[in-house]
């Protein structure tokens, strides 16, 4: 749940004037605390709304209800890859079509191994990002979309040469594999909070979304530097060029180097980290460089209404 400055800053950055500021305020100190988040989720569902005409790009809601979505398929990898077990239902509701996860188990990590650590650490993170996200949508979060953890894996892999036709790949069978399995996730997360960034509106939310994608960013060093350490560049190269033949012409993403230079750090000549667009991210996650609403991870579709990827 917010804390008060949160809630305070919100409604603050939410107002058009000083006017609506000071009646917002006055509302939400006759309601109290509660008042103010349900005041606050209030203006988050309205911007969810029918009312994007007069905007250049989506609401604040459907950004974030895009990122949860991202959050929901990362959260379930990472808990089910330490657990066995995924989110539990009550962070699963929500608007849109809810469904049920495939694929996923526990990992057969090496007692104590540092990947297990890294694991336990970033899988409570996402599902603390699923918790903040939905918090801050109130009834305008959408619900967890049907996720496939296991066909997609295979097919991802296939696309990246790693496996022939015929053979399956599972990120849930050893250490190493599931270190694969989240460096596809973990760069695309960071490139798609900063492509969202330049179209939020509301700088409370912009700074929780900064806040996100800096712990991403963390997440994608991590693993990025422990295949290194693992001298597993030829596989990250793979699943690099794999993602670059996906969402569009240009050649942005970037491997972990070579066992003469190491590129930990995906960045370009300004050591700025680039960008994807939601469509961007969903050719990605829906494996497929066509215009579809649905495939990959998400078979059928993610909820919101970011959900088309883009065309080749």
């Amino acid at each position: 749940m917010f804390d008060q400055k949160f809630i305070t800053n919100a409604m603050a950055r939410s107002a058009e004037d000083s006017l609506d500021r000071r009646r917002l305020f006055r509302a939400a100190g006759a309601a109290g605390i509660g008042g103010a988040v349900a005041l606050l989720s209030a203006t988050s569902a309205a911007a969810d709304g029918d009312h994007d005409d007069d905007r250049d790009g989506p609401s604040d809601a459907a950004i974030l209800n895009f990122a949860l979505n991202l959050e929901y398929l990362e959260a379930e990898f990472y808990l089910r890859a330490v657990t066995g077990v995924g989110l539990a239902d009550s962070l699963t509701d929500g608007k849109g079509k809810k469904g049920g996860v495939t694929g996923g188990s526990q990992v057969p990590f090496t007692a104590g191994s540092l990947i297990q650590k890294y694991a336990v650490e970033i899988a409570a993170d996402e599902e603390a990002h699923v918790r903040f996200l939905r918090s801050a949508l109130g009834k305008a979060a959408v619900a967890r979309p049907p996720i496939d953890l296991d066909a997609s894996f295979t097919a991802a892999a296939l696309a990246a040469g790693l496996i022939t036709a015929g053979q399956t790949f599972s990120p849930f069978t050893d250490e190493t594999s599931f270190l694969l399995g989240a460096f596809i996730f973990e760069d695309v997360g960071v490139t798609a909070y900063k492509g969202a960034a330049p179209f939020i509106d509301n700088k409370t939310y912009l700074e929780a979304a900064a806040g996100i994608l800096a712990v991403e960013a963390y997440h994608a060093g991590i693993i990025r530097t422990t295949m290194y350490a693992r001298d597993l560049q030829a596989p990250a190269q793979a699943i690099s060029d794999a993602r670059d033949s996906l969402d569009g012409t240009t050649d942005l993403d970037q491997g972990i180097g070579t066992a003469q230079v190491a590129n930990l750090v995906p960045a370009d000549a300004n050591a700025l980290a680039f960008s994807r667009t939601p469509a961007q991210v969903l050719n990605i996650a829906y494996l497929t460089a066509e215009s579809v609403k649905s495939g990959g991870f998400f078979p059928d579709g993610v909820n919101g209404k970011l959900n088309r990827s883009g065309g080749s």
